[in-house]
């Protein structure tokens, strides 16, 4: 039989405590923020807007956008419910109003949130608010023409002229009118960014370094990494805001973060001296519930962004301790039918800072990686939290890649039940900083009507 997951339902709440949470993802388990747009305001801090992945595990986004806010990207806050396309703002009462990707730009005081809805016709819009956190009240739409209208960027240069660019396998830009509100339609370039020179598929997101203009966006661009979907994000460079733009290079891909992953969204920012990239990975097996990430950055002499790799650990850079409880579900890759899972369902505290992921659905095979651990001067013994499946497994801990030094094993019994865990104990040998690889292995044969294999969470002594 298969495991039964609970699903977290979002409810509208007034506040979200503070969590500290400074690993990969920076949402944590029950909150699926994705298409992360980072903007740092006049406050200092920095914010982080995306699409609300909800309780429905089939569809992409929800009906409102949530705001996530860090002083250090270590701690964050929540603020739920900033804008919603159902309520007493709403224009037309629609059942698939979904609010996809959002952008925002501050002016003259106030804040404009940038937001799509392709059910309605693929209408974009605008809603304005005097707090980065909202509420945010609905302006009016965005008439972009007779152009595709999906995933809208907002820049403004330093002469405040403000640019416009939106689109979907061809990204269009525009001169953002004086009041923020529309588009000089004349000004329209269509073809800014296209999927045959810059493999463009959308969501691109516009910022400036040193003069140099650069668009940031899923793409294609898989060459040697299997069939051409959008798990890259890109960036082209352009010395003027409106192009022509040239092919740059790839910045992340998020191939391997689910079995089902389909796209990459996301954004970079300067934050405190030191550039970040933000996007997102799936989860659940989802292509529709995905959780926003964090990984460091640099630029060359040259401008150029040297690609980066998933990790576990995130903006900090610091490796995670292998003397303290590593969850599960900070594996940044994965191989197989392996995914990322809920565990728990707390109806008092619907942002739990309290694990309840796991890594579930394991099958012979199967792999999770974890990049980096740092086992400092030595440890003897694992500790490793599971759901027994059907069959016996044995659980091998390797390092620095799937077929690199294998440090122990342990062995965990067959014939698990519904929701009984148990901690496996077992010798290792390992000492410095390395990646780390759980390799899941079994000698009979798995499928889904099997009870499956799941690791909540481990530690090293």
């Amino acid at each position: 039989m298969k495991r039964n997951y609970l699903f977290i339902i979002m409810f509208t709440i007034i506040t979200v405590p503070k969590i500290v949470f400074a690993q990969n993802p920076i949402s944590p388990p029950g909150l699926y923020i994705a298409d992360p747009t980072a903007r740092v305001w006049q406050d200092g801090m920095l914010y982080v807007y995306g699409s609300r992945d909800d309780e429905n595990i089939s569809d992409y986004c929800s009906h409102d956008y949530w705001v996530m806010r860090s002083a250090d990207l270590v701690s964050w806050e929540y603020f739920p419910n900033v804008f919603s396309s159902k309520g007493p703002n709403d224009m037309v009462s629609y059942n698939d109003d979904m609010l996809y990707a959002p952008d925002i730009m501050f002016k003259d005081g106030v804040y404009y949130l940038y937001y799509c809805q392709p059910a309605r016709f693929n209408a974009e819009g605008v809603a304005k608010s005097k707090s980065p956190v909202g509420p945010f009240i609905r302006g009016k739409p965005v008439n972009v023409g007779k152009y595709s209208q999906i995933d809208p960027t907002v820049f403004i240069d330093d002469d405040g002229q403000g640019y416009y660019s939106w689109g979907q396998f061809d990204a269009k830009i525009a001169k953002l009118k004086p009041n923020m509100m529309g588009i000089d339609q004349k000004t329209i370039i269509p073809d800014a960014l296209t999927r045959q020179e810059h493999f463009f598929h959308e969501g691109n997101f516009m910022t400036k370094r040193n003069g140099v203009y650069y668009m940031v966006y899923a793409c294609e661009k898989r060459e040697h990494r299997g069939k051409p979907t959008p798990t890259c994000l890109c960036y082209a460079t352009s010395d003027k805001p409106m192009g022509p733009y040239k092919f740059g290079g790839v910045i992340i891909d998020n191939i391997g973060s689910d079995p089902d992953v389909w796209n990459n969204h996301g954004s970079i920012v300067e934050f405190k001296g030191q550039w970040y990239v933000f996007y997102h990975r799936a989860t659940e097996n989802s292509r529709a519930r995905r959780k926003a990430c964090i990984e460091p950055i640099t630029f060359l002499e040259d401008g150029s962004i040297p690609e980066v790799e998933m990790t576990s650990q995130g903006a900090t850079g610091k490796s995670l301790s292998a003397f303290k409880t590593i969850e599960a579900e900070l594996a940044c890759r994965m191989g197989g039918n392996i995914r990322i899972a809920p565990e728990t369902f707390n109806p008092n505290n619907l942002v739990d800072p309290v694990n309840n992921d796991m890594l579930a659905e394991i099958k012979n095979g199967d792999y999770a990686e974890y990049k980096y651990v740092d086992f400092s001067k030595g440890v003897k013994e694992v500790e490793i939290r599971v759901a027994p499946a059907t069959h016996p497994y044995t659980i091998r801990f390797v390092l620095d890649g799937i077929e690199g030094f294998e440090i122990g094993s342990v062995n965990v019994p067959g014939g698990g039940s519904e929701k009984e865990w148990k901690t496996i104990r077992g010798k290792v040998i390992a000492e410095g900083v390395h990646a780390l690889y759980l390799l899941f292995s079994t000698t009979h044969d798995t499928n889904e009507e099997q009870l499956l294999l799941a690791v909540d969470k481990f530690i090293f002594k």
